[in-house]
């Protein structure tokens, strides 16, 4: 059961159905229901967020670097609690060595179907993945797809947790707008569940998936990522989940529409991708 469903039946109150009535039929202990997760410390939110930051500024770095540029800056941290850290928050470093967006042993890994391939137009490739969102008291996650052809962000989704759900909801969203014929990801748990497997092959997707420690796979989500966190994220401390998702929101829809990508021959993504010449206006 998650936060969300437990807090709505802490919400609901109803004499005729006792709390001992609803652990039965939901089929958890009555402490479940009761369970409120612990916020984190100002100090894992501090360490949290820097760690964030040092690996949006140079993604090529690893637990081992990270773990040394943190105590250079006084962080009281071993890379065993680095490691820790960065699996909750989702990120792992691209260089060589342990990948730390761990899949589900029992999950097959597809293989990476883009190696000297030359995306050719909109909707040939997509890339998808997901990034930490920090909050002033907390942090989310955000998931968006790419294409890589124009650089659009086709679709994306928030969340305060990394069940697969979320990931689901905004590749469902982009599917119903567009379709690739190959989807790229890492190897996370949430990539290689069989509810992303299935939903792709239902839709004759190409599944496709990074090599380990393979420094360019995900290249233009990662350039994403470091715009939206230096031009919008890092600028606003978000106190609440609303206001992450209205600022992330009007930050993509800028960068869609607005935002002029020297690559793309100062152009902006969505005329690329709709192949529209458009009026831009700030």
């Amino acid at each position: 059961m998650t936060r969300e469903q437990r807090l709505l039946l802490l919400d609901w109150h109803n004499p005729d159905f006792p709390v001992s009535l609803q652990a039965e039929l939901l089929g958890l202990s009555r402490s479940g229901l009761y369970y409120r997760p612990v916020p984190p410390s100002a100090e894992e939110l501090r360490l949290k967020n820097r760690i964030d930051e040092l690996y949006t500024q140079r993604p090529f770095y690893g637990s081992r670097r990270i773990t040394a540029q943190l105590r250079r800056e006084e962080f009281v941290v071993n890379r065993k609690a680095v490691q820790r850290h960065m699996r909750e928050m989702g990120i792992a470093g691209i260089c060589p060595g342990p990948n730390l967006s761990k899949r589900n042993s029992e999950h097959r890994v597809y293989p990476y179907l883009l190696r000297g391939l030359k995306v050719a137009s909109p909707n040939h490739v997509w890339g998808i993945d997901i990034t930490y969102i920090r909050l002033q008291n907390g942090w989310m996650y955000l998931v968006a797809l790419l294409d890589w052809y124009s650089r659009y962000v086709v679709s994306w989704e928030l969340d305060q947790s990394l069940e697969v759900s979320f990931v689901l909801a905004a590749v469902g969203r982009a599917l119903n707008q567009a379709k690739p014929v190959i989807l790229n990801s890492d190897q996370g748990s949430q990539f290689t569940s069989p509810q992303y497997i299935r939903l792709l092959q239902e839709t004759q997707v190409e599944v496709s998936m990074d090599g380990k420690g393979r420094a360019t796979d995900n290249i233009f989500t990662e350039r994403l990522w470091r715009s939206l966190k230096y031009e919008e994220v890092y600028l606003h401390e978000y106190r609440t989940p609303r206001q992450a998702r209205q600022g992330i929101n009007d930050y993509l829809q800028f960068y869609n529409n607005k935002r002029l990508h020297q690559s793309l021959e100062y152009k902006t993504p969505a005329e690329v991708y709709f192949k529209t010449p458009q009026e831009v206006t700030l």
